[in-house]
């Protein structure tokens, strides 16, 4: 087995007579899950996580082969194992749509997430927990797996760009005092009194039409929503059509 795998998995190497060692995987892992959850992932240093663990940088090579596979280590890790509400069958679209709101409950408590490169499939233990929810969640459908796993795929990506977007907006507000629904709200008032109806006739209908006046106060949430709907009455097509 790889010993990559086998550090994701946590399959002890054999074991060796001597003193036990000071550090595993589980240690250094979870430090770097700390760090990022406190500062973002440009704080996740080999040299601030050895400093945070009180051992050498050359010491954490033994349980972490590279910083790339630190980062899948630490995607597992913060994924965690599916929530209890995920547990057993039920109506697939129902069972879907929890799914995908758990998980975009994990990026919100983990954001430095969505800025992790995706190495391959899901090939960790929690990775793989998420996954067979999602196959579970469609097993009472007449999808084959191919199908099965492109609706994961697509719900999934989902999820993620969803997640990227709100991180990318809230970025972009820092500084202004303004809430998402306020900076909507500024943006539909400008854009009405600079988009020519004559050259943009359709975009000064909509800036025009008071849309962005009121949005709520969960506009990306409603946003997440309403796309996951058009997703969810895609995978319904396709369970339709698999009879």
């Amino acid at each position: 087995m790889p010993p990559e795998l086998a550090r994701l998995w946590r399959i002890a190497p054999d074991s060796k007579l001597g003193r036990p060692a000071k550090l595993d995987v589980g240690r250094v892992v979870d430090a770097a899950v700390g760090l990022a959850d406190r500062e973002g992932i440009a704080a996740v240093t080999l040299p601030r996580i050895a400093e945070s663990l009180g051992v050498t940088k050359m010491s954490l090579y033994r349980h972490v082969g590279s910083k790339d596979e630190l980062l899948d280590l630490m995607r597992d890790a913060a994924q965690g194992p599916v929530p209890d509400a995920l547990a057993g069958t039920g109506p697939w679209r129902e069972r879907l749509r929890l799914w995908a709101t758990e998980q975009m409950r994990v990026f919100e408590r983990h954001p430095w997430l969505v800025q992790v490169p995706l190495s391959g499939p899901p090939n960790g233990p929690n990775g793989i927990d998420w996954f067979d929810a999602g196959l579970r969640s469609l097993r009472l459908t007449g999808l084959d797996w191919g199908a099965k796993v492109g609706a994961l795929m697509v719900v999934s990506g989902h999820v993620t760009s969803a997640a990227q977007l709100a991180q990318s907006l809230a970025e972009g507000r820092k500084g202004t005092g303004l809430d998402q629904a306020a900076a909507e709200r500024e943006y539909g008032r400008a854009m009405a009194r600079l988009v020519d109806p004559e050259r943009f006739p359709d975009a000064a209908a909509l800036f025009g039409s008071g849309l962005l006046e009121d949005t709520g106060e969960d506009t990306g949430g409603e946003d997440f929503r309403f796309g996951l709907e058009l997703l969810l009455d895609g995978v319904a097509a396709a369970v339709a059509a698999a009879g």
